[in-house]
């Protein structure tokens, strides 16, 4: 009955964090781990396993969910002829490369360094979300050649570190370049699924001290259970309202939330 009472309400966050993630994704295409990560940061060391390797956990977790909500969604935007396959198609091998090279980094830094690049990528991502335009644009078209491998690797390599999918990173570097933002999301939903299959991999296959209970590497299978059957069930819905309604105003409340979220995890840092 001591188990019960305390897996309970760990269980029920993370019926309600796997809903509203699932919403989000589908939503702002931004794959769901921006809000899984500092999620499952709270819940675990709230449960006594804040070990030296809680990030990794938190990232390998996040990156394997991030592989069903990214498929799903993407398949939501395509049915809505949202994802323009010749980009994601020419985009992939940097994407996965960069995501592989995130992945070998992020499994030799300690937790505290992880926390510290989320929060610090976060509080630009947030910043962005609130201040961004649509209109800013930096070309007309994207780029090829070296400048697609220095984008589409920055775009993996950084997404890993954070445990997010392709969208926080990829739907701002494509209105940059010019395409349409609906069709940004559902691009980025597919850069989504580029970045977490090989990460999560990866994160399978590390060694990892003090990991939760019934943890396989550095992803917590209950975890991955509960969030992947909720972010299933609810990203279609994200999906249908990023087609029926001006996202803008849930955007802006985002990014005061995500700003919030990172400045508490750079505090922790600081030991404040």
């Amino acid at each position: 009955m001591a188990e019960i009472a305390t897996y309970l309400p760990m269980l029920l966050l993370l019926i309600v964090i796997g809903g509203f993630a699932g919403v989000i994704a589908g939503l702002l295409g931004v794959g769901g781990g921006i809000v899984l990560v500092p999620a499952f940061f709270y819940t675990f060391a709230h449960l006594g396993y804040d070990g030296p390797q809680l990030m990794q956990v938190c990232l390998g977790t996040s990156l394997a969910t991030i592989m069903a909500t990214a498929l799903r969604s993407v398949r939501g935007h395509d049915r809505k002829g949202a994802v323009d396959w010749a980009i994601l198609k020419g985009w992939a091998p940097a994407i996965a490369l960069g995501a592989v090279a995130g992945f070998l980094l992020a499994a030799r830094l300690k937790s505290d360094t992880l926390q510290l690049v989320f929060g610090g990528l976060g509080l630009i991502a947030g910043l962005w979300m609130a201040f961004g335009r649509a209109e800013w644009r930096l070309a007309d078209h994207l780029p090829g050649g070296g400048g697609k491998w220095a984008l589409g690797g920055g775009l993996g390599f950084l997404s890993v570190l954070m445990g997010i999918g392709g969208g926080t990173f990829g739907v701002p570097m494509m209105t940059l370049f010019g395409l349409p933002i609906h069709r940004a999301v559902g691009t980025a939903a597919g850069f989504g699924l580029i970045i977490a299959v090989p990460s999560a991999l990866g994160f399978l296959t590390m060694q990892v001290d003090g990991a939760p209970p019934l943890s396989i590497g550095a992803v917590n299978l209950p975890a991955f259970a509960v969030i992947m059957a909720m972010t299933l069930l609810t990203t279609p819905y994200g999906v249908r309202l990023a087609h029926a309604m001006d996202p803008k105003p849930l955007k802006r409340a985002f990014a005061v939330f995500l700003i919030l979220v990172a400045l508490n995890m750079l505090r922790k840092v600081a030991g404040w």
